[in-house]
């Protein structure tokens, strides 16, 4: 539906679909949206695939082999493995008319060319992101830092898993990519461990501000199961047992992931959405990890925290950087490998910060989305059970594939969605001091 949206305009004469029912759907939402195209949609009734008919399988099959050849001669050597992605680029044949340089520089700038189209092609795109958010990292923010150390380890798990489901869909042309239960258990096995170092490292301090009757606001050591509670002044919520803590966690860790998975479904959606939410976490980082300012707005004071400014700007940089070239009609995908670890690295920093519950204000949109889909499944299941015939609550989910279905432009939604998710990261902002 999204290619019929997108690339369709009044050049195109035919159409032609081997699914019967997707056929349907696509003459049904032409009849609907966009009347004025006379286009014939045919279904496809033949044996043989419709794709070796057009011989687009063998096209596919040419732009995604290990050796990409260049127009100069040159040629680039693709490896593509569970772990990592090598790139050789080689000068073959050319030589080049003056020297060595111009041999060097010629090959260099068509195999980038080159290579952004192949990263295009095999949905690789999550690696440039993860790319730009862990190497500043390691450039400008303390390697000692056990939250940076957490916050590092949480991004790359998480992009480890999106990155197999990105080699599973995409290089094994395995239908349903890594099987939902085993990212699951990845997300689990993230919360346990951040649990695990967070109640157990003697470099990670929580201290609580109370002001006495009379006198300046003193500081206490609390214990590393709390967490804030926001529009409540010197009120946290203490778990009292590692056991719910974990839990608690892991369902922040599992829910911010898979929502900002579930958004990535509008060119440019949800890494806007991703720098706004890093923005937020940004300036809260900042003022966490300074007794100053955390005194002065009665948070909880985290020494070390302010490290994670780095790590934020660092995310926002990236998301920005990113959406550059993700913006519609989009150049490149993230994918699960930059989707997952973005989600994670939002969730992650919630819990380091202690401040989970601004999450549904920071991450609103991220949240609304999950839940549209939540309650769109339940909802048919349960109207199937009651009258035999399941309904939809939205057109479709995740929302905003509901408000496409509506008739606004792909533009239009993505852009409502960034205002509202700005004005949900003012109201967070506003929560330090509506208390």
């Amino acid at each position: 539906m999204r290619t019929i949206r997108d690339l369709i305009t009044p050049e195109v004469e035919k159409i032609r679909i081997d699914d019967s029912e997707s056929c349907e759907q696509i003459q049904q939402f032409l009849h609907n949206y966009v009347p004025e195209l006379t286009i014939s949609v045919e279904f496809y009734e033949d044996d043989s695939p419709v794709f070796e008919l057009y011989g687009i399988e063998d096209e596919i099959n040419k732009a995604l082999r290990r050796q990409v050849k260049l127009k100069s001669g040159g040629d680039l050597i693709i490896d593509q493995t569970e772990a990592m992605i090598t790139i050789d680029v080689n000068t073959g044949a050319y030589l080049g008319r003056r020297n060595h340089a111009e041999t060097v520089l010629k090959t260099n700038l068509e195999a980038a060319t080159a290579i952004a189209r192949q990263l295009r092609l095999r949905n690789l795109g999550g690696i440039i992101i993860l790319a730009a958010v862990i190497l500043p990292t390691i450039l400008w923010a303390d390697l000692t830092n056990p939250y940076i150390l957490l916050i590092l380890t949480a991004t790359l798990w998480m992009g480890f898993i999106g990155f197999i489901d990105d080699y599973l869909k995409n290089i094994r042309k395995s239908e349903k990519g890594l099987i939902a239960r085993y990212k699951l258990t990845g997300q689990i096995i993230l919360g346990i461990f951040l649990t695990a170092i967070i109640l157990t490292s003697q470099d990670i301090q929580i201290f609580q501000w109370f002001t006495p009757a009379e006198g300046d606001p003193i500081k206490n050591s609390s214990e590393a199961t709390i967490t804030t509670v926001p529009f409540i002044k010197e009120s946290v919520l203490d778990f009292q047992h590692w056991l719910p803590y974990a839990l608690f966690v892991i369902f922040v860790i599992t829910a911010t992931s898979n929502s900002v998975n579930l958004s990535d479904g509008l060119d440019g959606l949800a890494s806007g959405l991703i720098a706004i939410a890093a923005f937020v976490f940004a300036g809260i980082a900042y003022i966490s990890g300074r007794a100053d300012f955390s005194r002065y707005l009665n948070i909880l004071y985290l020494p070390g925290a302010g490290e994670l400014t780095i790590f934020c700007v660092a995310l926002v940089g990236a998301a920005l950087g990113f959406l550059w070239f993700n913006s519609r009609p989009a150049e490149v995908f993230m994918g699960d490998t930059g989707s997952l670890a973005m989600g994670a690295a939002i969730g992650g920093v919630a819990v380091l910060l202690k401040k989970e519950f601004l999450l549904p204000f920071a991450a609103a949109i991220f949240i609304i989305e999950s839940v549209s889909v939540i309650l769109q499944v339940q909802y048919f299941r349960f109207t199937k059970r009651k009258y035999g015939k399941g309904k939809r609550l939205f057109l479709m989910a995740p929302l905003h594939h509901h408000y496409e279905l509506k008739g606004w432009a792909e533009n239009k939604v993505v852009v409502r969605f960034w205002i509202l998710g700005i004005l949900f990261a003012l109201m967070t902002l506003s929560t330090f001091k509506i208390r």
